[in-house]
């Protein structure tokens, strides 16, 4: 390996100590993730549009995904109230100066874990008198935040969601990098192949084994269940943007602490299997609609 690898792979490296909304804009950039989320996205309020009465206001609560594209959709389509919940002040900050900058005042921007708010009734209960301000919300968007949870506390967040926050007539639109797949090159394979292998760690986040397990669930009588499995492409010319996404795929530093060794191995690992031979990551992701009050099938 010549000087001038070693200086790109080097760039690789310090880019890991990135912020996640800077990680995240530059995936949301050059990846085709956010078309394919829109599209789900646009589905999910066409068919909340039809059962509610022809232009009434509506509400939606998203949650981690503050300063992501498909905020344009959600602004526009929920013109009664659109909350954003986010822990990142930076994320936040940049909606904030959207909002005074385009006059958007049906926008409210929350600091706050969802963690927390979702792990028990009364903080639900509490977010909804005081951060929804007693408004019940039409949409929940939980689009690749729940990697921040532990799918052992999904039933009980989906549940504090569905009976403390959600309307009569609302959705729950959530999206997640599949947990496994045979195929490698996958963003999926990636993770087992560094994080199982560094840090013991298995990605058992099943969204898809998740929405059938509600689906059987007595809870969940009379909602309308709906899936489906998408793939996604990502590719940059620039090596320290693409390890940018690499290190939020491999959720470093929020979650798994890579030494500086294992971080090298994985640079250098990136660099002469992926982008030096212009090989995009293919992302295999579950797409999980789950529809409150609805008369009809539901589109996802």
């Amino acid at each position: 390996m010549d000087s001038h690898e070693k200086k790109i792979i080097a760039k690789g490296l310090r880019i890991a100590e990135s912020v996640m909304s800077e990680e995240d804009r530059i995936w949301s950039r050059y990846s085709s993730d956010k078309i394919d989320i829109g599209e789900s996205l646009a589905n999910v309020i066409r068919t909340l549009s039809k059962e509610l009465p022809l232009g009434r206001p509506m509400t939606a609560l998203s949650i981690g995904s503050s300063n992501e594209p498909q905020f344009r959709i959600l602004e526009t389509a929920f013109q009664r109230g659109l909350f954003l919940v986010d822990i990142e002040k930076e994320a936040l900050d940049i909606v904030r100066e959207r909002i005074a900058r385009q006059w958007t005042g049906h926008v409210d921007t929350i600091r706050a874990d969802y963690n927390k708010i979702l792990s028990d009734v009364d903080r639900t209960r509490r977010f909804a008198k005081t951060g929804l301000r007693g408004r019940r919300v039409e949409l929940v968007t939980l689009h690749h935040s729940l990697y921040y949870s532990s799918e052992s506390d999904w039933p009980r967040y989906m549940e504090n969601i569905c009976r403390y926050l959600l309307a009569p007539v609302g959705a729950v639109h959530a999206v997640l990098m599949a947990a496994t797949t045979r195929e490698t090159g996958t963003t999926s394979w990636l993770y087992e192949h560094f994080a199982g292998r560094f840090c013991g760690h298995h990605n058992t986040q099943d969204l898809m084994a998740f929405g059938r397990a509600i689906a059987r669930d007595p809870l969940y009588a009379g909602a309308v269940i709906r899936a489906k499995r998408s793939r996604v492409y990502f590719f940059v010319e620039d090596f320290e943007k693409f390890m940018a996404v690499v290190w939020m795929i491999l959720l470093y530093p929020n979650v798994h602490r890579y030494t500086h060794e294992q971080r090298e191995e994985i640079a250098h690992f990136m660099y002469a299997t992926f982008w030096k031979k212009k090989k995009p990551l293919v992302q295999v992701q579950d797409h999980l609609a789950i529809y409150k009050g609805i008369s009809g099938k539901g589109l996802i």
